[in-house]
């Protein structure tokens, strides 16, 4: 669909920079399942100090490494095991997801880290696999190497206000975290495809049509208030309180 707007450009004489809202708005969609996958790592940390900090020190390094895979991505591309080892990569972060343990408190999957510089690394690992789609689909859509570094650029900067806005929608939406990484899994599938066959792989409009599907079931349910069951949690200790006193009590004036 956009290679045919870049053609249609270039045939009439239109600069691609009137092509750029187009390429933005793909960027901002495509990077939603990149934006759920880093809140979710993000989350494995017990603080929102600590979670801010991780994506921003994280997304920083994943700015370097997103601008090097594009200057060259001439040579990267020619190599179909990087695209290999960006999938196997992903679709493990899948794995990881369905298997691990949920922590109720948190409504999180993954693992927890003892630190901020465990979390760092696999966020900025993860950015760069999604990079490895989302730059092989710039680069054969446009022939400016500027509007590709632009795109990259714009695509850091929306990752960080998105995974700040899903920290806060993963704790609300029941389904939301399976759904984005169910689209992680789609986007490593999508890789593979590539190395087998590019012709095999969808149009930009298929995926921006299942991510959209897929989203909407995540936001389909909120995750039960806990209000509740903490008032009624302390209202538990305060009568069991209580009745230790009244207890006490009793036993010393029987004394």
């Amino acid at each position: 669909m956009l290679d045919q707007l870049l053609n249609f450009s270039s045939n009439i004489g239109v600069d691609t920079l009137l092509l750029l809202p187009v390429l933005i708005a793909l960027e901002v969609v495509l990077s939603a399942d990149n934006a759920i996958a880093l809140a979710a790592i993000a989350q494995g940390l017990d603080s929102e100090v600590l979670q801010r900090r991780a994506l921003n020190i994280g997304l920083v390094i994943a700015f370097g490494l997103r601008m090097t895979l594009i200057l060259t991505a001439t040579w990267v591309l020619r190599f179909w095991q990087f695209e290999v080892m960006g999938a196997a990569y992903l679709l493990w972060l899948v794995y990881q997801h369905f298997r691990g343990a949920v922590d109720d408190k948190h409504h999180h999957h993954g693992p927890r880290f003892a630190s901020l510089w465990q979390a760092i690394p696999i966020i900025a690992m993860t950015d760069l696999a999604f990079s490895l789609d989302s730059v092989t689909t710039a680069i054969a859509l446009s022939r400016d190497l500027w509007v590709v570094l632009l795109g990259g650029t714009i695509g850091v900067v929306t990752l960080r206000f998105m995974a700040g806005l899903f920290i806060r929608w993963l704790e609300e939406f029941e389904y939301l975290e399976d759904a984005g990484f169910v689209t992680v899994a789609v986007v490593g599938v999508r890789l593979l495809v590539r190395v087998i066959n590019p012709d095999w792989v969808p149009p930009e409009w298929a995926m921006v049509a299942a991510i959209g599907l897929l989203f909407a079931w995540g936001f389909s349910k909120r995750c039960p208030p806990q209000e509740a069951s903490e008032a009624n949690a302390k209202t538990a200790i305060a009568s069991g309180i209580s009745q230790s006193v009244a207890e006490a009590a009793a036993t010393s004036d029987q004394r």
